[in-house]
């Protein structure tokens, strides 16, 4: 059984006549009358009845039929549906990103992204940057939006945004009251309000730590947590300090970047070195990348 079959039978149901099926399919009544012949031995079943005219299709015919018009409807969607991936206007995408970034960036990315590519699926994997790496090095998922140092052999890189380590202070914080927006400072002026630090695991912790310890003193903690936006709602209600990248910025806070700390790491898109993005995965790449430049995303629109 081949399509080419199942289209022809089809053919002869529609006219009644095997004469005039052939006709309109441009083959010889002779060739068209051996090839049901031949399904029919195959199958073990007469599909026609020949002693009527029109000629009218048995039960088994009709059983036939309906099985063909089936094969060949799902047939038609998948070809569609190649061609759409051909043409990558369809797909799948399996992104990987920090539950942090997904509660900035999803929200004002999706809108864009669905309404430009529609047929596109999105499966979402939520971790830390270091093993979201792992996934994409290893297959499993097909970018991811990471905080890094871009260092690991056969994955590429995409910069998205350079990050600056500072001191995140609510307004009503000593700092904020004391300066303005902005303004560089070091790590030894942060040290007249609490801090509101990440748990131990999280690279901003390692960061902090290393900047405490190079100073030789220990903030005075309000509170630990695993929750990045957590932390910042806090440290900005609150009116005491978070040490994390100009990523979370806010308008209801002030930012401070420390002048005695060069950071290395920066946000990107990454995706496995040997093979090239589908345009729909380009495309969220560029919406990102518009959503973290001031009045990008309303450019675009």
């Amino acid at each position: 059984m081949n399509l080419k079959q199942l289209q022809y039978i089809q053919e002869i149901a529609k006219e009644g006549s095997i004469t005039a099926a052939a006709h309109n399919l441009y083959i010889s009544q002779p060739s068209l009358s051996q090839m049901l012949r031949q399904v029919e031995q195959e199958l073990g079943a007469t599909l026609f009845e020949r002693s009527s005219q029109p000629m009218r299709p048995t039960p088994a015919g009709e059983r036939y039929l309906q099985t063909a018009d089936t094969i060949l409807t799902a047939y038609e969607q998948l070809e569609t549906e190649i061609q759409g991936l051909k043409d990558e206007n369809s797909g799948r995408l399996r992104l990987g990103i920090s539950m942090q970034r997904s509660v900035h960036l999803l929200p004002k990315v999706l809108p864009l992204f669905l309404q430009q590519f529609p047929k596109v699926s999105l499966v979402l994997y939520e971790g830390g940057s270091t093993y979201l790496e792992h996934m994409v090095l290893e297959g499993e998922v097909d970018l991811a939006l990471v905080s890094t140092q871009a260092t690991i052999p056969g994955l590429r890189y995409q910069p998205l945004q350079q990050e600056t380590v500072g001191i995140l202070a609510g307004k009503d914080s000593p700092l904020a009251q004391r300066l303005p927006n902005g303004t560089p400072i070091s790590l030894c002026e942060a040290l007249d309000a609490p801090l509101v630090s990440l748990k131990l695991g999280h690279n901003v912790r390692v960061i902090q730590d290393t900047l405490f310890r190079n100073l030789g003193k220990k903030p005075t903690l309000l509170l630990e947590t695993d929750n990045m936006e957590a932390a910042r709602q806090i440290a900005l209600s609150c009116g005491c300090y978070l040490l994390c990248t100009n990523s979370y910025l806010d308008t209801t806070g002030a930012f401070f970047p420390l002048k005695d700390y060069e950071n290395n790491r920066h946000f990107y898109g990454c995706s496995q070195e040997q093979r090239t993005l589908p345009k729909y995965a380009v495309a969220f790449l560029d919406l990102v990348k518009a959503c973290l430049t001031p009045h990008g995303l309303e450019n675009l629109i």
